[in-house]
């Protein structure tokens, strides 16, 4: 009998130290976001009312994220992670990664994230958020936002590798949707299109970074793919940054296409105060009237605590005459 338990402890020490190849890590991480906000124009006016109707509903509300990670290092170097965040008790950011070093890295996001020319889509710079937070002309979250920004997808794989100092690439390959996710199971008849897309960054010299990227997105009929394309470029002086990008979507089989616009410039009075402006312009090919908004934000970090606002206001929403929407938002984060 004490042979036996030597020979189990033997083994068991055996087994523990070649498990220690595959050792990893497991953090735990997260945030909290106290906000204070107020929307007015359209998201107060019911449409046959000329008086506020209040759709705003109540100002404050509180964010709560928590961010589960852990990873891995394999036999040939490779790094293996994988991260799910709770927000508000909502499983979202679901993803896998494994980082071949010198070969790139690939993503597979089962829950929501930018795949392909989506990671470029918003290269403005801001201290807070863009200018189309918050835009919506009825206060519902469908009375639509700002037009004109380029989609490489969501759920689905995303590739990337830097080539150099001066070069980074990134192919992205959102999967078709369907009634059923889980591991080992597929149900339901599957929903429209996959969606493709890449784009290329450029450093030519310091401070200047320039990008394109295009994406043959799903299209509202099933079969059929949009046409998005987006271009940038930024560059740091001093304590400015400044930012201009411009995004094109085809959509089959309608003229409605759009042609957006957007500037910005990012002033850091020091290492925790930044101040910045955007500006958006979006062209519909079936109108003539424009639609255009404009934010400011600030933000000021002190340790894990970071106090932000910003206000954004636009005008001819959707590209329709008398449109419009402001949104105000003040903040806190905490970070933990």
């Amino acid at each position: 009998m004490k042979t036996w338990k030597k020979a189990g402890l033997t083994a068991l020490a055996g087994s523990l130290v070649a498990s220690s190849a595959f050792a990893g890590a497991v953090t735990v991480s997260g945030g909290a976001n106290l906000t204070y906000t107020g929307n007015s124009g359209g998201q107060d006016y019911n449409g046959t009312s000329a008086k506020e109707v209040g759709t705003d509903g109540s100002r404050w509300g509180v964010g709560k994220t928590i961010t589960f990670s852990g990873s891995g290092e394999l036999d040939n170097g490779w790094t293996v992670s994988i991260s799910q965040s709770l927000n508000a008790g909502n499983t979202t950011g679901v993803g896998l990664t494994i980082d071949m070093g010198d070969m790139g890295s690939l993503n597979f996001e089962a829950d929501t994230g930018a795949r392909g020319v989506g990671k470029i889509a918003d290269m403005l710079p801001t201290a807070d958020e863009d200018v189309a937070n918050g835009i919506d002309v009825d206060g519902t979250g469908t009375g639509g936002g700002l037009s004109g920004k380029a989609s490489g997808g969501s759920k689905g794989f995303h590739y990337g590798k830097v080539v150099s100092d001066m070069v980074e690439l990134g192919i992205g390959y959102a999967v078709k949707g369907a009634a059923g996710s889980t591991p080992g199971a597929v149900s339901g008849a599957g929903a429209l299109d996959s969606t493709v897309s890449g784009f290329i960054k450029l450093d030519p010299m310091d401070g200047l970074e320039v990008g394109f990227g295009v994406s043959e997105i799903a299209s509202a009929t099933a079969g059929q793919t949009d046409d998005h394309d987006t271009m940038y470029a930024t560059y740091v002086w001093g304590n400015f940054t400044v930012g201009v990008q411009q995004s094109n979507i085809d959509t089959y089989g309608s003229v409605a296409d759009d042609e957006s616009t957007r500037w910005g410039v990012l002033y850091a009075m020091n290492d925790e105060i930044s101040i910045s402006y955007q500006d958006h312009v979006n062209e519909d090919s079936t109108t003539s009237t424009d639609e255009e908004a404009t934010g400011v934000s600030a933000s000021y970090t002190s340790g894990g605590i970071t106090f932000k606002a910003h206000r954004n206001t636009a005008d001819n929403v959707s590209n329709t005459t008398g449109s419009e929407s402001e949104h105000t938002e003040i903040g806190v984060t905490f970070a933990f």
